[in-house]
């Protein structure tokens, strides 16, 4: 074992020499976790679902350990062992019924933490259009501290991306289930890369060779080993590994159902199995061995099933009470760098978060936001509408209050449906650096509004200058730029009711479903299928945008004292007079206003705050 971890050490040598900024940490760190104990609850329903049992399960048994600095631990198990919720715990993102002490140099989780620890999910949370560098880039810029300049905050990211071999691949986008990009262990070194910019003390990586080739897997286990050796703390899971990277590793923590099983040495871990009577009866990766007996397999001649009973006996028995002496007689390191009196929650100014965020939104959502779909089917709507209206009679009333009544339901229902799946869609990128404490929630959410507002109001721009001159409705600049403000002002209260009812449910069957619902409502209360609504339901009218929005077009268009011919032989009629536009009225406008006003505020609020509960740990 030692011959060839001394081949491991011969081969990093004679790497490159890494990036200055890799090569120590900003400070220490003593990871310590004492009978780490995570419950939940569920409830059974009985016959008819009448009868309810809530049950508890216990997912974590009583985990100990201890990693310093320059260490680098491997949990090992099978799948279901519980080894990603120990890592969750760990990075202080698990809460509910968590129970056990969990410290840093002897503190616990604190914003300090946050800002000097790394955790690389097993998923790669990315933006699919972005490239490498500009994915790597924006992170820098929005998690790296203003006492680095612009310039070095970028030299940081191309730093990263030539430590992880990402050179040739730097300029090609992500890409996604449905858009080609990267493979899967560059996605994977992407991941790392973007915790690995912040230089971080504590990295926590969750199964980071899973998928990748025995080379990539070596190439990023030893990039780790050299960060660790700078004075890190580095702790992840990993799914059999290979014999090269087993011995890669300083400590070994062996779970089984959410037992501890082994906690330890690396190089000792053999010899205690061998010592309480398990020993390999061939020659194997002791990777492989320890996954045996933690699935229950044994080659020695015993009854089914009790192995793993047997397994936690021994730990209890023989290693237990070790560790948790062990625990509490090693000193934490020094606290210099994490003091959370010296450390500001955040990394860089709200304006620059936005600023950066804003770019970084438009660049990714270009492609969504104009797309030839989504352009083609307004245009296509747009001159349908204006064939089905074209050179309307100012005096055919009825017809021209349907075109004012469809622009407030097409415009209604096209923003909301575009904004309902904003925040759905985002759900993961936003409770992964959210968590992390890359930015502030009001400036993303700012950020967002402003980067969607091009897509929001460009598009009903074109579709009723289209159908509004081949609808011949007045053609003065006044009414038009009116009728155009009352549109766009629309668009944007049905834009703020989507996002709200998106950050809601935050489901894109349920959100959609939910939207469907209350637009629909809303049309139906708009003023123009019903005009005669029974008192016990009208209330309705009074929150819906479409009613509102109807009521101010017909004022962009009418007033009380404008004529319009009816009744033959050049009659002359009061359009204030006409008994649809009369039922719905044209005055008030002002209320209306107000009412659209408080409604743009108001939705955008209840998003903003339904938001406020994503990357955070539940308590």
């Amino acid at each position: 074992m030692e011959e060839e971890m001394a081949d491991i050490e011969a081969q990093n040598e004679k790497q490159p020499e890494v990036a200055a900024i890799f090569k120590k940490a900003n400070s220490a760190i003593a990871l310590k976790f004492e009978d780490v104990v995570y419950k939940v609850k569920f409830t059974k329903s009985g016959f008819c679902g009448k009868i309810t049992k809530t049950e508890e399960k216990i997912i974590l048994k009583g985990v100990t350990g201890k990693v310093l600095p320059g260490e680098m631990l491997a949990m090992l198990g099978p799948s279901g062992s519980s080894k990603t919720t120990l890592l969750t715990a760990l990075g202080g993102k698990l809460g509910g019924l968590l129970d056990g002490s969990i410290t840093y140099n002897g503190k616990s989780f604190s914003n300090s933490m946050k800002r000097n620890m790394g955790f690389v999910t097993q998923d790669d949370v990315l933006y699919p259009h972005l490239t490498v560098a500009e994915t790597l880039v924006f992170t820098a810029l929005l998690r790296l501290e203003n006492t680095f300049t612009k310039e070095e905050k970028i030299m940081h990211a191309e730093s990263v991306i030539t430590q992880l071999g990402l050179t040739k691949c730097k300029n090609s986008i992500i890409g996604g289930q449905f858009l080609r990009g990267l493979s899967g262990g560059e996605r994977k070194r992407v991941s790392i890369g973007q915790e690995m910019l912040i230089n971080p003390s504590l990295l926590l990586l969750d199964e980071p060779t899973s998928g990748l080739d025995s080379t990539t897997a070596q190439r990023i286990v030893s990039t780790l080993w050299e960060l660790a050796k700078g004075g890190r703390t580095i702790v992840m899971t990993i799914h059999q590994p290979s014999s090269r990277l087993f011995y890669m590793f300083d400590k070994v923590l062996l779970l089984s159902e959410g037992n501890p099983l082994y906690f330890g040495e690396r190089s000792q871990v053999m010899d205690y199995f061998s010592s309480i009577g398990y020993a390999p009866a061939v020659p194997m990766n002791p990777a492989d061995f320890l996954l045996d007996l933690a699935n229950g397999v044994s080659s020695n001649s015993e009854v089914p099933g009790t192995v793993k009973q047997n397994l936690v006996s021994a730990y209890k028995s023989n290693l237990a009470n070790k560790l948790k002496s062990e625990v509490h007689e090693i000193d934490d390191p020094s606290q210099d760098g994490l003091n959370d009196k010296q450390v500001s929650r955040w990394a860089t100014t709200w304006w620059q978060e936005f600023s950066v965020l804003l770019i970084r939104g438009v660049k990714e959502r270009k492609h969504d936001s104009f797309s030839g779909l989504k352009i083609g089917q307004v245009l296509v709507v747009a001159f349908l509408s204006g064939l089905l209206w074209w050179q309307s009679d100012a005096s055919h009333i009825q017809d021209q209050m349907g075109l004012l009544f469809f622009y407030s339901g097409f415009w209604g229902i096209f923003p909301l449906f575009q904004a309902i799946f904003t925040f759905p869609q985002e759900r993961r990128m936003l409770g992964k650096e959210r968590s992390s404490g890359m930015y502030r929630l009001s400036s993303y959410f700012m950020s967002r509004i402003v980067s969607d507002l091009p897509m929001e109001l460009v598009l009903p721009t074109i579709f009723l200058t289209i159908t509004y001159w081949m609808a011949g409705l007045k053609g003065s600049p006044g009414n038009f730029f009116l009728t155009l403000s009352v549109l766009l002002y629309s668009v944007l209260v049905a834009g703020g009711l989507g996002l709200a009812i998106g950050a809601l449910v935050l489901n894109q069957r349920s959100a959609t479903i939910t939207g469907s619902v209350i637009m629909l409502s809303f049309l139906l209360a708009g003023g123009y299928y019903v005009t005669h609504v029974p008192a016990f339901i009208s209330w309705v009218k009074y929150i819906s945008i479409s009613q509102y929005t109807y009521k101010l077009l017909l004022g962009s268009q009418y007033k009380p004292g404008d004529t319009y011919t009816c009744g033959g032989a050049g009659g002359v009629c009061l359009v204030g007079d006409y008994p649809a536009i009369k039922k719905v009225g044209l005055d008030d406008q002002v209320l209306g206003i107000v009412a659209l006003g408080i409604m743009l505020v108001g939705y955008r609020l209840i998003a903003y705050l339904a938001l406020m509960r994503i990357g955070l740990a539940k308590r």
